[in-house]
């Protein structure tokens, strides 16, 4: 892929990750989100709370970053999650359906072995004035 066809999104507003990762990648019309957990902005560090409060942080990270990329949680088409107690599904579930406007994204649910967090969430979301740009054919 030519470089110019990608770019990556930095903001302030969000944390900056752990690793030689950017927090998200533009190719044409879509947005690709690295994986986002309960972190501090401004510490870099997981927010020290229960449950709910990480879920809360862990979207507030995603949005932070889609709005650097001019977009927000209405644009997602897909959410992939991970959680390292599957017996927090009925709670994130609520939460979700509080957060992400509907119609919902396509979505994969994992257990996964986290450190130090308990979700972590990954997702693509697609610019609609972009979209138009695209040939199918």
């Amino acid at each position: 892929m030519r470089p110019e066809l990608k770019r990556t999104v930095s903001t302030d507003q969000a944390p900056k990750g752990r690793g030689p990762f950017p927090q998200a990648v533009i190719v044409g019309p879509l947005v690709f989100v690295s994986g986002q957990g309960p972190l501090s902005p401004v510490t870099n560090q997981p927010i020290d709370a229960g449950f709910v409060a990480q879920v809360e942080q862990t979207f507030a990270n995603a949005q932070a970053i889609l709005r650097a990329a001019g977009l927000g949680l209405e644009h997602i088409v897909k959410v992939t999650v991970y959680l390292t107690d599957l017996a927090n599904i009925p709670e994130f579930n609520r939460i979700y359906e509080r957060l992400v406007p509907s119609p919902l994204p396509a979505r994969t649910l994992v257990q996964a072995g986290l450190r130090g967090i308990d979700v972590e969430i990954d997702l693509i979301a697609a610019d609609p004035q972009r979209l138009g740009a695209i040939s199918l054919a």
